[in-house]
């Protein structure tokens, strides 16, 4: 009696887990999760994926436009192999700094890659499990309430983390998607899965805002 019992828990439990992920694809594919329920009165904690070269780029030029009083602290994640894009975030932060605030209030963690470039599926499946392993205290520690990012396979463990924190109700992050500028016509792997898990999904060209309903065309970045 008791075993079963248990076992009519644990179905439950786990119909309930996956009714409440088909709810949140769902509302998030239908676009009822795009817009904000309520207005901000505090500053928003923001992670900020940056990928390298181009990637790292259009990030930086966005996120240069954002008054960084309202996103802070702000959250650079980048893989652990990228020196580069390290060196350009310090240099915007420095450029952005007011003279009159002398406190530091953003952070860069580095992360193993998901996947590098030409990476078999297969493969690229078990160094996913890593780097999310590896990832999982970040963002449980930091709990974001935004998340930028545009394309880097960096940004997939992060994503997939920030919707588990959704799922469990312990954070409502948004996660906020931007197309990379060279995908015209058709959309990158990582667009591919955020579709259906980004609260707001940007891109750069209209022949891509035509291919996804619920996508926003905002212009060209570069």
């Amino acid at each position: 009696m008791e075993s079963q019992l248990r076992l009519e828990l644990g179905i439950l439990f786990i119909v309930l887990i996956v009714a409440r992920v088909l709810f949140l694809i769902h509302k998030v594919t239908t676009g009822h999760s795009k817009y904000a329920t309520s207005k901000r009165k505090s500053s928003c904690k923001t992670i900020i994926c940056i990928g390298s070269g181009g990637h790292t780029t259009e990030m930086l030029k966005l996120v240069s436009n954002l008054d960084f009083t309202k996103y802070s602290p702000r959250y650079y994640i980048m893989a652990s192999s990228d020196v580069t894009s390290m060196q350009k975030v310090e240099e915007l932060e420095k450029a952005k700094r007011l003279p009159t605030k002398g406190t530091i209030d953003y952070r860069i963690y580095r992360i193993p890659r998901s996947r590098v470039v030409k990476q078999s599926y297969f493969t690229s499946v078990f160094t996913t499990l890593y780097s999310i392993l590896y990832t999982t205290p970040v963002i449980f520690m930091i709990r974001p309430d935004l998340i930028l990012c545009n394309g880097p396979g960096t940004c997939i463990p992060v994503c997939g983390l920030a919707f588990l924190l959704k799922l469990i109700f312990v954070k409502d992050t948004r996660i906020v998607f931007i197309e990379s500028f060279c995908r015209t016509q058709t959309f990158s792997l990582t667009g591919k899965i955020l579709i259906y898990f980004a609260d707001n999904f940007l891109v750069q060209w209209p022949s891509l805002k035509r291919k996804l309903k619920r996508s926003e065309y905002i212009g060209q970045l570069m």
